[in-house]
């Protein structure tokens, strides 16, 4: 395990990594992101739905795919799971990450730079996959979910997305007839509050322009079911717990589009 660095050489190495998007507690008053805009966030998100997840992990593996700065991995460490990974696509996170883990004496967290498209290049599965915050920065989120659910969900899936618009959910039918009975006019259900919609923001959203979606809760619970999880419990509103489940259509063909890769040249 790796020495914690003393705590004003460990306040300097925060603020050299500054800005941070999670506020994560490293003891002694020090926080790396006391300012937050939401608070103390991810923690205060994390204590509505802490319940909903496994009070042990002993013996179980976790992947925490856009593990940001690592407030999760370093969660899921402390309820003792065997192996933790965290992944993501920006290399300064992953640098919060480390520092965050060794400053709180979880040096055996491994961080590894890969983004989900990728994820096939990790070649295992895990019990606990963790997708929060990721979903709506992705162009292509479905075919995310697909990739996970076919190279590394071994069992759960914690789940969470940006939504909006209504939390209804409509039920809508098995098959979707073409136009109305004896008419030209589109099913009058697509207009429907609680119809799975999925918002596109083509430009910028609070300010951040890699927010391409925004699913109503309808559609939150169609993309999960389409990529092969059941939902067993919704902590919060857009937080949902899934157990892997037989895809949909699979006998008719491949759910991914998108092919394993190897390693990157």
């Amino acid at each position: 395990m790796a020495d914690a660095p003393s705590p004003h050489g460990l306040r300097a190495q925060v603020e050299a990594l500054a800005p941070w998007f999670q506020n994560i507690d490293l003891g002694g008053g020090l926080t790396t992101a006391p300012d937050h805009f939401l608070g103390d966030y991810p923690a205060f998100k994390y204590r509505r739905f802490a319940h909903a997840l496994p009070a042990d992990l002993t013996g179980k593996s976790v992947l925490d795919i856009g593990c940001n700065a690592g407030f999760y991995a370093i969660e899921m460490a402390r309820r003792g799971a065997r192996r933790v990974v965290g992944i993501d696509s920006d290399a300064r996170y992953l640098e919060q990450a480390r520092l965050a883990s060794d400053a709180l004496g979880f040096s055996e967290i491994e961080f590894a730079r890969c983004d989900v498209y990728d994820v096939a290049q990790l070649g295992e599965t895990f019990d606990l996959v963790i997708f929060m915050g990721v979903l709506y920065h992705l162009r292509h989120p479905l075919l995310a979910l697909d990739l996970i659910r076919e190279h590394v969900a071994g069992d759960m899936l914690l789940f969470q997305t940006m939504q909006r618009g209504s939390e209804a959910v409509f039920d809508a039918p098995a098959d979707h007839p073409f136009h109305k009975p004896g008419t030209f006019d589109p099913p009058a259900y697509f207009d429907e509050p609680g119809y799975p919609k999925m918002h596109f923001i083509e430009r910028e959203y609070a300010g951040d322009w890699s927010n391409w979606w925004a699913p109503n809760a309808a559609c939150s619970q169609g993309l999960l079911r389409a990529a092969g999880f059941a939902i067993e419990a919704q902590p919060e509103a857009e937080v949902y717990l899934c157990r892997i489940a037989p895809v949909p259509y699979a006998d008719l063909g491949a759910g991914a589009v998108y092919p394993a890769r190897g390693a990157r040249t």
